[in-house]
C-alpha cells in the first residue's frame, strides 16, 4: 500500500468513525510511574490530549513529564514525597526546591498545586506526622516571597484511616491521635484556602468483607441504598457517604468552610486469591459508573451545591508497584495503550519508533500515518 492510499484509508476510518473518541470528561488522572514499562511522558501527551483530560496528578516533580506537557494546557498537581518532608520545613530548602523544580516550568506548563507527602497518617511515623504541617507552611511561605501563591497552592493527600468513624456519614471524625495535627493542619487550609485531600477506595471495604458489603452499593449500581439516620439523607452509594464523612469531621474541628476533594478512587482489575472483587468487570462498572456520575456534576446529599472533585487511580498499570496484585493493576490502559477494559472512553496512544542498528523503522507505515493524522487533528 503506499504512503496516499494508506493516508486516504486512514482518513476515511477517522471520520467514518473509528474507534477513537475524543471525548470531554470532567476528571482528573493520577499518572504514577512505578514501572519499568511505560511510553514516554510525549505519547502520554497525546493519549490525555485525545482524551481531553486536562488534569494530571503526579506524585513527584519529574521533569520529563512537566516539560512533555508544556504548552499543553493541562493542569498539574505535583507531588512531593514524604522523605522529602523534614528538608521541607527549611525555608531555604524549600525555596532552593521550588525555585529548582517549580518556577523553570511556569507559565508553559500549568503547574497549581503542591501535595506535601501522601498518606503521611498512615506510616506510624510520629516524626513524619509532626513534620508535615511545618513543611506546608514553609513551602507556602515560599511560594509567597517568589509571587507563585495564586497561581500554586499547597495540601496533602490523606488516607480514610484517619476517621474513627465513618457511618453514619453525619457522625464522621478523626481519630483522636491525630487530633492535634488535624487542627492545625485545616486551620491552614481555612487560612490559605486550599482543599482537604483524600483517598477514598470502596473496593477495600467490599475486600474486607464482600458478605456484608453490596457489592451494587461501592459500584454505584442500582441499589436499596444506606440512611443516614440523623439527617435522613440518602445514600446510593459508598464514596459519596465517605466524602460526607470527612466533611463531618472537618465540621466538628470547627471548619465549615474547606472543600473535600478525592486525590484517588480506583477499582483493581486483577488481585491474589483473597483480593475479592478484583476483576475487569467490576472495575470496569466502577470507574465507568463514576465517570458518568463526574459528567452530570453530582454532588453528595450532604453538599448538594458542591459537584464532587475527583482523579481517578490510575492511568496506567504499574508492574513494579509493591505489595498485593492489585497494586498493579488499577490502570485504564496496559502501558501499550489499550484499555483495560471497556468504559465507554477510547483514547489514542501514539506508536513507537524503534532502533536497528542502520536505520529507525516504524511498526509501519500505517502506524505512521495515523499518528501525523491524529497529531495534526488534536494540535492544529
Amino acid at each position: 500500500m503506499s504512503y496516499m492510499a494508506a493516508s486516504s484509508l486512514l482518513l476515511l476510518l477517522f471520520f467514518s468513525g473509528s474507534p477513537i473518541q475524543i471525548l470531554g470528561l470532567g476528571v482528573g488522572i493520577n499518572y504514577g510511574q512505578i514501572a519499568n514499562n511505560l511510553p514516554s511522558p510525549s505519547r502520554v501527551a497525546y493519549l490525555l490530549k485525545s482524551l481531553n483530560i486536562s488534569r494530571v496528578k503526579l506524585y513527584d516533580a519529574d521533569l520529563n513529564v512537566l516539560l512533555a506537557f508544556s504548552h499543553t494546557n493541562v493542569d498539574f498537581i505535583i507531588g512531593l514525597g514524604n522523605e522529602y518532608l523534614p528538608n521541607m520545613t527549611d525555608p531555604i530548602k524549600a525555596r532552593n526546591w521550588l525555585q529548582q523544580r517549580v518556577q523553570p516550568h511556569l507559565p508553559q506548563t500549568r503547574i497549581t498545586c503542591i501535595t506535601m507527602g501522601n498518606e503521611v497518617f498512615k506510616t506510624y511515623d510520629h516524626q513524619l506526622w509532626s513534620n508535615l504541617l511545618p513543611a506546608m507552611q514553609t513551602v507556602y511561605n515560599a511560594l509567597v516571597d517568589l509571587g507563585l501563591d495564586k497561581q500554586v497552592t499547597v495540601t496533602s493527600a490523606h488516607s480514610l484511616d484517619i476517621l474513627s468513624i465513618s457511618f453514619p456519614p453525619s457522625a464522621g471524625s478523626f481519630r483522636q491521635d491525630l487530633g492535634e495535627y488535624l487542627h492545625g493542619i485545616l486551620n491552614f487550609h481555612a487560612e490559605v484556602k486550599s482543599p482537604f485531600l483524600i483517598n477514598a477506595y470502596p473496593y477495600f471495604a467490599y475486600k474486607d468483607n464482600p458478605n456484608e458489603v453490596p457489592l451494587d452499593y461501592v459500584l454505584f449500581q442500582s441499589n436499596q441504598g444506606t440512611v443516614d439516620p440523623i439527617t435522613n439523607l440518602k445514600y446510593d452509594n459508598m464514596l459519596y457517604a465517605q466524602v460526607d464523612a470527612v466533611y463531618s469531621a472537618i465540621k466538628a474541628m470547627g471548619h465549615t468552610d474547606i472543600e473535600v476533594r478525592i486525590s484517588e478512587t480506583g477499582w483493581p482489575s486483577r488481585g491474589d486469591d483473597d483480593e475479592a472483587g478484583a476483576t475487569p468487570e467490576n472495575a470496569g462498572l466502577y470507574n465507568g459508573n463514576l465517570l458518568k456520575r463526574i459528567e452530570e456534576k453530582q454532588s453528595t446529599p450532604a453538599k448538594p451545591n458542591v459537584p464532587v472533585d475527583i482523579y481517578v487511580f490510575a492511568l496506567f498499570n504499574e508492574n513494579l508497584k509493591p505489595g498485593p496484585a492489585s497494586e498493579r493493576n488499577y490502570g485504564l490502559y496496559y502501558p501499550n495503550g489499550t484499555p483495560v477494559y471497556n468504559i465507554g472512553v477510547q483514547g489514542y496512544l501514539p506508536g513507537m519508533v524503534y532502533t536497528s542498528p542502520s536505520t529507525k523503522i516504524a511498526l509501519s507505515v500505517v502506524s505512521n500515518v495515523l499518528f501525523l493524522v491524529i497529531a495534526y487533528l488534536i494540535f492544529a
